[in-house]
């Protein structure tokens, strides 16, 4: 007759006497996936996380404001050359425009500039880049060199001498600022390109018979998104800067559009009798600009906090 083995009693332990604590503790590891790690970092950035508010805030002002604000770009009104008043929070002009509707106004229109500028300087710069570092040999060298040609022209000249012919508008302006910072991106884009192009997963892509063009959008992009990213938040300070100095020097946005330049250009006349045309155009444009940065610096650590130690 075939014996059966004896099964293993389990004893029960016992609970622990009250006022006794317990020895065993059970840990819960909560999985985290990259992007929840990457925006608790960005939301641990208080400068990035103030200054994100702080946009947001003035994106608002000059979108839903402007709707809501009881004189309009262009009204003109009987106050002529008023200093700031509840009437009138940031004065008037010598023809008695207001000029907290103008600024919203030309903050539209800079943001609008900023952000063009950034999307499509980024999304050529990254194509420009991509296929330059991905191929390599003559295609990297023809690509690099053009690059290279570009970045070497005075920015400011040519982008002065290009929105003198082809600008006025702010949209042409857009393209214009974006031409000339495309070749910087793709710099950036073809060093990251690089540095990934050999990795282990590309490789096994292109064991399992990957095309180029979807080894480089399915996986190289994806990967260097990060690096992009912060170099997208980069673009619309230095875009709005850019676009800001055309139009002091008259070159950029041209009535009847407006912009933050150029109402700082229209308003150096009057620096010393009516300040105030000067000062708030010029605060919403360090505001925005040092906001974006900061934005910008959250990123950079949250995607690579290797970074932040360093800087520290």
């Amino acid at each position: 007759m075939r014996e059966v083995a004896p099964t293993p009693e389990t004893t029960p332990v016992p609970a622990p006497a009250a006022g006794q604590a317990s020895v065993e503790r059970e840990f819960t590891v909560a999985e985290r996936s990259q992007a929840q790690l990457v925006l608790r970092r960005f939301l641990q950035h208080r400068a990035a996380m103030i200054s994100l508010v702080v946009l947001i805030m003035v994106v608002l002002l000059a979108y839903v404001g402007g709707l809501l604000w009881h004189y309009q770009a262009g009204d003109i009104t009987p106050d002529n050359s008023q200093p700031p008043s509840l009437d009138h929070p940031f004065g008037t002009d010598a023809v008695g425009k207001d000029q907290f509707a103008e600024v919203l106004r030309g903050t539209r229109i800079s943001l609008q500039v900023a952000v063009s500028v950034a999307v499509f300087a980024t999304v050529v710069g990254t194509i420009w880049g991509s296929l330059a570092g991905f191929f390599g040999g003559r295609t990297d060298s023809l690509l690099m060199r053009l690059a290279d040609l570009i970045l070497t022209l005075p920015l400011i000249a040519v982008a002065a001498m290009l929105a003198h012919n082809f600008g006025g508008t702010w949209y042409l302006i857009a393209v214009v600022i974006a031409v000339l910072y495309a070749p910087y991106v793709s710099r950036v884009s073809r060093g990251v390109v690089l540095s990934l192009r050999e990795k282990e997963y590309i490789e096994a892509a292109r064991a399992l018979g990957a095309t180029n063009t979807r080894i480089i959008v399915r996986h190289l992009v994806p990967n260097a998104l990060g690096s992009i990213l912060v170099n997208l938040t980069i673009l619309v300070a230095l875009a709005i800067l850019l676009e800001t100095a055309l139009s002091y020097l008259g070159f950029g946005v041209q009535t009847p559009d407006t912009s933050l330049g150029l109402l700082v250009s229209q308003a150096q006349t009057a620096l010393t009798t009516r300040p105030w045309l000067f000062y708030f155009p010029g605060l919403f444009i360090i505001v925005i600009a040092l906001t974006i940065n900061f934005i910008g610096d959250g990123l950079r650590d949250a995607l690579d906090p290797q970074q932040r130690k360093v800087r520290q």
